[in-house]
């Protein structure tokens, strides 16, 4: 999922490059909405994995 928001990010900063305003915009809107779902998985991840304890 990482990929796709680094995949939108490189789109929109490329877009903004040529002056593509509206492929831009949707492009980062796309890779911020991805990058805040990672962000939670890994949060949610971290705590299950804290609760749950090692193991071996």
């Amino acid at each position: 999922m990482l990929g796709w928001a680094l995949t939108f990010l490189v789109i929109a900063l490329v877009a903004a490059l040529f002056g593509f305003g509206g492929i831009a915009s949707a492009s980062a809107g796309i890779a911020q909405i991805l990058f805040f779902i990672f962000i939670a998985l890994f949060v949610i991840a971290m705590v299950a994995r804290a609760i749950r304890g090692r193991t071996p």
